[in-house]
């Protein structure tokens, strides 16, 4: 049932196992759910790995078999489950895009190449692969030891097909109670800050009354809505030695509503927090819940949680009291020294860092939207050169109607390479150059990175 496989010294493998049966999809269920409780999973992932494999398996079950191998890897240290065949067999996309969805770090590879034959014809070879990688934690990658698993596998496997659909209601109503603790968990956060949002609603009213001959001699609604948006933003920019931070923020000159483009830059005890966001959508409630979650940030970041910790944080919250808001928002965190820096990434556009001698390289670490309830991965290292800037926009400045946001990310990097200015001139450049008559609100939030004094204070 088991064996091991070679693998170089970063891998241990865990299981290998045949899936040719329905039997086959059921015990692959189970050693999912007992090896992601063995390498310390918590039990929503552990159910999450458990019923995507069992998905894809009865969705891929063919007489051929297939086989689906368990893996430890070291660095970065998770758990990787794979799933391979050698015939033509392919996974629908709606199974696909459902496992997806529970696990984002989730790969499917066809192959779909030309093997030439003896005869000098070539054929199209067969098969496939799909690979769910889970992030766990650096003392059970160091620790666990096969062997280990092997015997737990052993101990756990049920009798009969019974136990399987028993042990699948468990986690179901695991699940369910998680969730129902969550809420009530959340239950007062969440009146305050529907007590924050009528607030923010009434005083909007009020504006509207006292502005009102205003807003009917000169058709300023836009300017009176963007006002109120700024009160959302942040009043300053923190003094960190060693930083040097600039922004600009352009509202939409066309559209009579607001968005929900917001920043933020706080100082921390584990370095300095830098994020840029956007809520999808245009309107007052947009503006609301870009308040509610750059103050939600604020509070969270206060704990000392990494940044991937705060945008799940983010995501529950927004998937309580705002369901059907989804927003992107991504979060550098500046360690100490300003050597380093941590990136994690839920849906927005990539940071681009700045060499000083000009070279630019887009962070593509990313993660997915904020607001779908779905796992972030972890935040990701990068070292700093001394006099490095870091440039982090929301897609306002670059997006067009006719043009491919990929391209415009490039020319976005040819442009801010060529400017050896700091921060302040980089966001004026920027904005003077993409952002006439912008189509959306634009926010251009730059950092430039130098080695602080012996006397830093954080």
């Amino acid at each position: 049932m088991t064996a091991p496989v070679p693998r170089p010294r970063e891998h241990t493998a865990l299981l290998v196992s045949p899936v040719g049966t329905e039997q086959d999809v059921f015990a692959l269920r189970r050693h999912a759910k007992t090896i992601s409780q063995a390498v310390g999973l918590d039990n929503r992932d552990q159910v999450r790995l458990a019923t995507a494999l069992s998905e894809l398996g009865r969705d891929l079950l063919r007489p051929g078999i297939m086989t689906a191998a368990f893996t430890l890897q070291r660095q970065p240290p998770a758990l990787q489950a794979v799933l391979q065949w050698r015939d033509d067999r392919t996974p629908s996309s709606d199974s696909l895009s459902a496992v997806t969805r529970l696990l984002p770090q989730t790969r499917f590879e066809e192959a779909s190449s030309l093997i030439p034959t003896a005869a000098g014809r070539s054929h199209r070879s067969h098969g496939g692969r799909i690979e769910i990688s889970c992030p766990i934690p650096d003392a059970a990658a160091r620790d666990l030891k096969a062997e280990h698993v092997l015997a737990l596998l052993e101990s756990a496997s049920p009798t009969s097909a019974i136990d399987d659909l028993q042990a699948q209601t468990r986690d179901l109503i695991a699940a369910l109670q998680e969730a129902h603790a969550q809420r009530d968990e959340l239950e007062r956060l969440n009146e305050e800050l529907t007590e924050t949002n009528a607030g923010v609603m009434a005083l909007y009213a009020e504006l509207t009354v006292e502005h009102k001959d205003v807003v009917e001699r000169y058709g300023q609604e836009h300017e009176l809505a963007v006002t109120l948006q700024r009160t959302f933003l942040p009043a300053s920019l923190p003094k960190v030695e060693g930083m040097d931070l600039a922004v600009r923020y352009m509202p939409a000159t066309a559209a009579t509503e607001i968005g929900g483009d917001f920043y933020e830059a706080l100082a921390t005890p584990t370095g300095l927090l830098l994020a840029v966001g956007d809520v999808v959508g245009h309107s007052l409630q947009a503006a609301t819940v870009m308040g509610e979650l750059r103050h939600a940030l604020r509070a969270y970041a206060a704990q000392n949680h990494p940044p991937h910790i705060l945008l799940q944080q983010l995501d529950h919250l927004l998937g309580l009291h705002q369901p059907g808001w989804t927003a992107t928002v991504c979060i550098v965190l500046v360690e100490p020294g300003n050597a380093r820096i941590q990136v994690a990434n839920a849906g927005h556009l990539p940071p681009l860092l700045l060499s000083p001698s000009g070279a630019a390289r887009f962070l593509n670490e990313h993660g997915p939207l904020l607001g779908l309830g779905l796992p972030q991965p972890p935040a990701v290292r990068h070292s700093v050169e001394p006099g490095s800037q870091l440039l982090m926009i929301t897609d306002g400045l670059i997006e067009t109607r006719n043009s491919d946001i990929q391209d415009r990310l490039r020319l976005l990097g040819t442009i801010a390479s060529n400017s050896h200015d700091g921060p302040d001139a980089l966001c004026t450049m920027l904005v003077e150059t993409f952002g006439k008559d912008p189509e959306d609100d634009i926010i251009v939030f730059a950092a430039r990175l130098s080695t602080p004094g012996p006397h830093t204070n954080r």
